[in-house]
């Protein structure tokens, strides 16, 4: 018989999956509490429960442990771990360290269908969605691994997060629950390259996470040409999804924008974008596009950088510069790809 990734079950369907086997439903806040406060990897570490149910749960069940294939730290302390997901797929996930405590990087699925031409992540086939399960054990294992307290999530890594739509959903409601990781909606960030329908189902949800939209662009043009997306779910399309996701949520969207050189990075871009999103309750996170294998792009001076910052804010629309971390190990923003090192 298959076993099943016990890490794929919430509380409330563990609890129904326990009954079916002739537990108490109160064991599932103790397995919970032993795989998510614990960091348990086996079944025969969870001494409370009597040897009956530990045999129980090793014959319909398996932890599904990542192995770590490589880990690699920057000179910012930034670290990247490659992971065997096992069934010979491997993905990337990024510990960072902020000042407001650790922050994960995590991917949603094995390679990506979204085809943007600055991230790395479109040089990886796209195999599978990842289950809920296994978008947990990122931070899991991660945590073990460094003996650690991750505090902030985001979808950031390898896969588009909508496009894995309810296994996501899962594992936020895994991550929110208070009898396991306990990690708040608002200290989860979800970032999505623009599916529409999705970004409405979000805002109707009302989870309170973070909404980042990689947007990059203010115009059709530009923006189909780095993101094919775009042709299927326009610019007009998607800032009126975003709209409604504030009106529903009274929550700040974050617009991602990687400043390309001689591409998106002028004045005359900046007061288009500041057109765009003129009155909305949003943030504008600049990034500085780092260059990939075969990319078209490269990264904007920094004048035009801070250039394009100053304008944005004197216009009345919040903009930052995100603080670049792990470059030098591939581990920055749109580097992600399933890539090992040479040891």
């Amino acid at each position: 018989m298959l076993k099943e990734n016990i890490k794929n079950y919430d509380l409330d369907d563990l609890k129904i999956k326990l009954e079916e086997l002739g537990e108490k439903k109160y064991r599932a806040e103790q397995i919970f509490n032993w795989i998510y406060k614990e960091k348990v990897t086996s079944f025969d570490e969870m001494t409370n429960l009597s040897i009956e149910l530990r045999s129980k749960l090793k014959e319909n069940f398996d932890m599904h442990n990542f192995k770590i294939i490589t880990k690699q730290e920057s000179k910012d302390g930034t670290k990247k771990y490659l992971f065997d997901v096992l069934d010979n797929n491997a993905i990337e996930s990024v510990l960072m360290q902020y000042k407001y405590g650790k922050t994960i990087c995590v991917s949603s699925q094995i390679g990506c269908k979204m085809g943007c031409k600055f991230c790395a992540s479109t040089g990886v086939k796209f195999a599978r969605n990842l289950e809920a399960g296994e978008i947990i054990e990122q931070l899991l294992s991660i945590e073990r691994d460094e003996n650690i307290k991750i505090s902030n999530l985001v979808f950031m890594g390898i896969g588009e997060p909508l496009d894995n739509y309810d296994n996501v959903m899962k594992a936020i409601k895994i991550l929110n629950n208070q009898k396991g990781i306990s990690m708040g909606a608002r200290h989860i960030s979800i970032s999505t390259s623009g599916l529409v329908p999705r970004i409405y189902e979000l805002a109707d949800k009302n989870i309170q996470c973070t909404l980042s939209i990689s947007l990059h662009s203010s115009t059709d043009d530009k923006r189909s040409e780095m993101m094919p997306i775009n042709k299927k779910y326009n610019i007009a399309e998607l800032i009126k999804a975003c709209k409604y996701y504030i009106e529903k949520t009274n929550r700040r969207i974050s617009f991602e924008y990687a400043l390309a050189k001689d591409n998106n990075d002028n004045l005359e871009d900046a007061e288009k974008l500041a057109k765009l999103l003129r009155g909305m309750l949003c943030h504008v996170n600049l990034i500085p596009i780092n260059k990939i294998e075969n990319g078209k792009y490269s990264k904007s001076t920094n004048e035009n950088i801070i250039k394009f910052r100053d304008y944005l804010n004197s216009r009345g629309i919040v903009a930052t510069i995100r603080r670049e971390l792990g470059s030098d190990i591939d581990a920055a923003c749109g580097q992600l790809r399933k890539k090992e090192v040479s040891q």
